[in-house]
């Protein structure tokens, strides 16, 4: 077969807690690959000098989605949701090929997505991430040939029984976070943020560097908002939104007018629910309830493979629900409060009449490791007796720690460090750090395994608007007055945790339910796990045997419960 010839074909049924979508490659040729996976299992097996690479997926050949392509040139996959600068040029994969020049990384630099690319040109191969590192892929070099790709449950098989990583399985329980490239596995490790893979090397690109400017940054914003749905507007089949009471999943209802299903996870009598049933009638769509049960919280297998062993199974809160969305395409509003709204800096606050507002201002003198320590996972209450309560989970493993907060906080502040040379200021580096290991991607990545998934905060516009515009003016307050020039519907029907647009009164009004009989308090936005794992008898599901571990707090015996999928 010459160099580039794709073959496709009809991918099989995948095993249940198997992804559906992969993209798997060896720096190697066909037999190499064939080594290690059987073609039928791909959709398109592409063959160049020094990379073979498979890829299963159903949106192969949709438009600004997974393509394949070959030339005299060399061969190419982008695999995700990628645009090119060009509107006429709906194949990324081809424009990719005819635009990258060895050595000069400016093509990637204009591709516009959350993709993973394999590019190889005059035999030079190259694996990128998106400069968020919005998928993961793991390489190894264990088997005697470097491997590579985005399920890291298939690597566990590959490697066969290979050892765990203790600082990585201690950042999982602890954390609920494994921070950096690691992986759970010492042998196994993940391309870094911003980063690349060659045959022999790894390294990380410069185009996700914080650059502030001045400007009208709600104007701005505003109108890139409004480019990268529109960008996002064209994909078939009948389209959902999972839709919350808060600012950002509405965005995608005022651009995009063809969806006609929302999701919305809660009590059916619950103020968010409440507030989203409203949205969605003001926009003329479906609503539907998902009620929290059982499967909130269980449903391992439907789970616990999209967290790829490196972030808690909790955040694919709509992992359980997937009979009940009944859509083709799916959109939802993940990291506009990361990248948009600044949740992670830290806003300095003042006393009003007895209440602590927050101000739009940030504090002088960040603290970013005590900020971010309990705001990213960590459970003082269950962490100094969890290496005791799960000894009898995984008995092979030293889980010993003298200090589990000095633990994690000294490595937060490692991650700090490594992401110095993209920043200018400790702002900044708070919220890199965050993005550098986004605890809640695996949401979207089971979304995009089951459904053609839209990720509308991952357009280049946004990632620009964000890396521009001074920590300072990323908060609540920008976004809202961007979301009145969008369409000054959007802000009708306000989140239940902010029924006023003065903050002050937002204040005012949640000191008040606090202190005042017969006036309920503003609830919370999801359900309280604590009280489901409860109702739900989970420790009874998850633990039988382990009666130790069930002192921990819930969201921690859920980590351990992960854990032992991914380290039986």
């Amino acid at each position: 077969m010459m160099r580039g010839q794709a073959t496709r074909r009809a991918a099989p049924e995948t095993e249940r807690g198997r992804m559906n979508k992969e993209l798997f490659g060896v720096f190697g040729d066909r037999d190499a690959f064939t080594d290690f996976r059987d073609e039928a299992e791909f959709h398109s097996v592409v063959e160049g000098e020094s990379v073979t690479v498979g890829v299963r997926d159903p949106a192969l050949g949709v438009a600004d989605r997974t393509a394949v392509a070959e030339s005299d040139r060399g061969v190419c996959v982008v695999w995700g949701e990628a645009f090119t600068p060009t509107t006429a040029e709906a194949d990324p994969a081809a424009w990719l090929l005819e635009n990258h020049v060895v050595g000069n990384d400016e093509a990637l630099d204009r591709l516009n997505g959350s993709y993973l690319a394999v590019v190889e040109v005059d035999g030079d191969a190259l694996v990128a991430t998106d400069p968020l590192r919005s998928w993961e892929c793991f390489y190894t070099d264990a088997p005697g040939i470097r491997a590579f790709g985005t399920d890291a449950s298939i690597f566990r098989g590959l490697l066969g029984d290979p050892a765990p990583d203790r600082t990585a399985v201690l950042e999982f329980l602890h954390l609920g976070t494994v921070l950096g490239e690691r992986t759970l596995f010492e042998s196994l490790e993940r391309v870094p943020f911003d980063g690349y893979l060659r045959a022999a090397s790894v390294g990380e690109f410069d185009r996700f560097v914080y650059d502030p400017q001045p400007g009208d940054h709600a104007a701005v914003l505003a109108d890139r908002l409004g480019r990268a749905i529109d960008r996002r507007a064209g994909y078939p089949g009948r389209k959902g939104l999972l839709l919350s009471a808060g600012q950002d999943s509405r965005t995608i209802l005022a651009g995009e007018p063809d969806i006609t299903e929302c999701y919305t996870v809660g009590a059916p009598d619950s103020q968010e629910v409440e507030v989203a049933r409203r949205i969605a009638d003001q926009f003329d769509a479906e609503h539907t309830v998902l009620a929290p049960a059982a499967r909130y919280l269980g449903d391992v297998d439907c789970k616990v493979p999209y967290t790829q062993g490196l972030r808690e199974s909790l955040h694919v809160h709509h992992g359980g629900y997937d009979d009940e969305l009944e859509a083709d395409t799916m959109y939802h509003g993940l990291l506009y409060d990361t990248l948009l709204k600044g949740y992670f800096l830290e806003w300095d606050s003042k006393s009003v009449l007895g209440v602590e507002v927050p101000q739009r201002q940030l504090v002088d003198d960040p603290q970013p490791v005590a900020e971010l320590i309990d705001t990213l996972g960590f459970m003082p209450e269950g962490s100094d007796r969890l290496a005791d309560r799960v000894a009898g989970l995984f008995p092979d493993l030293d889980l010993d720690l003298e200090d589990p907060r000095a633990f994690i906080a000294d490595r937060l502040r490692a991650e700090l460090a490594a992401g110095q040379s993209r920043v200018d200021s400790v702002h900044n580096a708070m919220d890199l750090l965050v993005l550098r290991n986004q605890p809640v991607m695996h949401f979207r990545t089971q979304l995009a395994d089951n459904y053609l998934e839209s990720f509308v905060a991952i357009d280049r516009e946004l990632l620009q608007w964000h890396l521009e515009t001074p920590p300072e003016h990323r908060h609540y307050g920008t976004v809202a007055d961007a979301l009145a020039m969008m369409d000054d519907r959007l802000l009708e029907h306000r989140p239940p945790g902010r029924p006023h647009r003065i903050e002050l009164l937002n204040q005012i009004e949640r000191f008040a339910r606090r202190k005042l009989p017969l006036v309920g308090p503003i609830e919370p936005a999801w359900p309280d796990r604590e009280t489901l794992y409860e109702e739900h008898d989970l420790d009874e599901q998850f633990f039988p045997d382990d009666r130790a571990v069930r002192a921990l707090p819930a969201r921690q015996k859920l980590r351990a419960n992960d854990l032992r999928w991914w380290l039986p």
